[in-house]
């Protein structure tokens, strides 16, 4: 029961502390004038998997590496077919070709290196290295695209991502204020998520990977599932992709190469046996959707659900 408590504690500290720390820092950035579209890229990418970055580092730094792993890993499942499948129940999602073409690759590749890395066993503080140039290489590429071409798709999906963020714009301090207050509740929040999950594992004979790929996986999406729901509640469809697929770029490149380059850690073979091919079976169906017409429909977004409930019901059982 105490460990039942410290796990909802912590979801609703992440799930709390995510959100001030998007609004905080994206206000903020408003304060500077910065673009929307470096604002969306970078600081929505990065606040809305803080939760993930966190509880990853908190877990392999406990020595809990099925849970790092499997938050990373469970996160993008879940964002691959969970929050992009309630997303499209709610309304159809319009895909954009071009804006589509570049991430879609990217998230691709992501989960390649992914795959690779999970298939090595013991993830060193190299690869970590190298996952984390690779992001950044991305940030760059795709900012030094927006300064040359400017005004491209992509660009208008990133936009939108930070107008996707709920609040008013409030005062410099203010913002900075909430910023770091969200930092500390998400520290505290998976602090107490990590202890109640291994605990829970523990008492009811599961894996800390099971744990890691659902409770923890499912609890640190929270802030993608937000966003997504309220572009396409805004009618902006292209906005609620664009953040599923940053956000599965992040864990990866970013929460997946921070996490093993401050603890390195091995690989569970639960893993290596089939959540990393589920979640690579999940990036080639949404990449298969998402061209099919260039629309991801309600039938799909119902396929996606419902592929999530069998994965969950295989997983546990």
């Amino acid at each position: 029961m105490y460990a039942a408590l410290l796990v909802v504690v912590g979801l609703v500290g992440l799930i709390v502390g995510g959100e001030l720390l998007v609004r905080g820092a994206v206000s903020a950035a408003k304060s500077f004038r910065i673009s929307p579209m470096v604002i969306g890229l970078t600081l929505v990418g990065f606040g809305t998997s803080s939760p993930e970055l966190v509880t990853s580092l908190q877990a392999a730094l406990s020595g809990s590496s099925g849970i790092a792993i499997g938050n990373v890993v469970g996160s993008n499942i879940s964002n691959g077919l969970l929050i992009l499948g309630i997303a499209a129940l709610i309304a159809p999602i319009a895909v954009d070709p071009k804006a589509f073409r570049r991430d879609g690759t990217v998230v691709v590749l992501a989960s390649l290196l992914c795959l690779g890395a999970v298939l090595l066993s013991e993830v060193g503080r190299l690869i970590g290295a190298a996952l984390v140039v690779a992001l950044a290489a991305y940030l760059w590429f795709t900012l030094w695209t927006e300064k040359q071409i400017g005004g491209t798709p992509a660009a208008a999906v990133y936009a939108g991502e930070a107008d996707a963020v709920p609040g008013p714009e409030t005062p410099l301090a203010m913002s900075l204020l909430l910023a770091l207050g969200g930092l500390v509740i998400t520290v505290l929040g998976a602090r107490f998520l990590v202890s109640g999950a291994v605990s829970i594992a523990q008492a009811a004979g599961l894996s800390e990977a099971v744990i890691g790929l659902t409770i923890v996986a499912i609890g640190t999406s929270m802030p993608e599932l937000v966003t997504s729901i309220i572009a396409v509640r805004k009618g902006e469809g292209s906005v609620a992709l664009g953040n599923v697929l940053g956000s599965n770029i992040f864990n990866i490149l970013g929460i997946l190469g921070i996490t093993v380059l401050v603890q390195p850690m091995h690989i569970p073979n639960e893993i290596v046996r089939l959540d990393i091919w589920v979640l690579c079976a999940t990036t080639v169906v949404l990449v298969a959707f998402a061209r099919s017409g260039w629309t991801i429909s309600r039938r799909e977004g119902g396929l996606f659900v419902l592929a999530y409930a069998t994965y969950l019901a295989v997983l546990l059982t």
